[in-house]
């Protein structure tokens, strides 16, 4: 029986170095969501513009990039050129102005140019709490039918547009067209 006793260390060594090995081939960018294959969740929030009550229904209709984004994010700002430049070509963008200071957002805007079609104003970080936001920027692929079909966590620059979304969005405008 003493011998078993000695085989507890072990067993419990192995156990620990196999769950750490596999830890070696995950990729800590990834950060995996619930709300993939999930409607967008319902909110009923203000414009950044101009306080006009937006719901889940004013997303609909369209393929778009849903991006999270604040002020107060230094990310946001080396992200948002690249916003602006996919909106002048035709990416529909819609903006979540998280946890955020709407006159700071107004000021943003001016200075760095809108390429929101719609941005919801979420100061109190309800809506970004109920998509599973971890800060921002995070933006979310959502189908016509304001389904998620993807997100990504981090800046959207030039090589992610092309290497992880365009492709996706371009296969959901197209599947909108049918």
């Amino acid at each position: 029986m003493k011998r078993w006793i000695l085989l507890v260390p072990l067993v419990l060594f192995l156990g620990m170095a196999a769950f750490l090995y596999r830890g070696l081939y995950l990729d800590p960018a990834e950060l995996p969501s619930a709300m993939i294959g999930k409607q967008f969740p319902a909110f009923s929030l203000p414009s950044v513009q101009d306080g006009k009550l937006l719901t889940q229904a004013d997303l609909l209709g369209k393929p778009a990039l849903v991006n999270v984004w604040g002020t107060w994010c230094i990310s946001c700002r080396v992200e948002h050129p690249v916003l602006t430049k996919l909106a002048q070509q035709g990416v529909v963008i819609y903006g979540i102005n998280y946890k955020d200071v709407n006159v700071d957002a107004l000021k943003w805007l001016k200075e760095f140019h809108n390429p929101y079609q719609i941005n919801i104003n979420d100061e109190a970080g309800g809506l970004g709490l109920n998509l599973g936001v971890y800060g921002a920027p995070e933006t979310f692929l959502i189908d016509s039918k304001g389904v998620i079909r993807y997100k990504h966590v981090g800046v959207i620059d030039d090589v992610v547009w092309h290497e992880q979304l365009a492709a996706l969005y371009q296969g959901l405008v197209d599947e909108a067209k049918q």
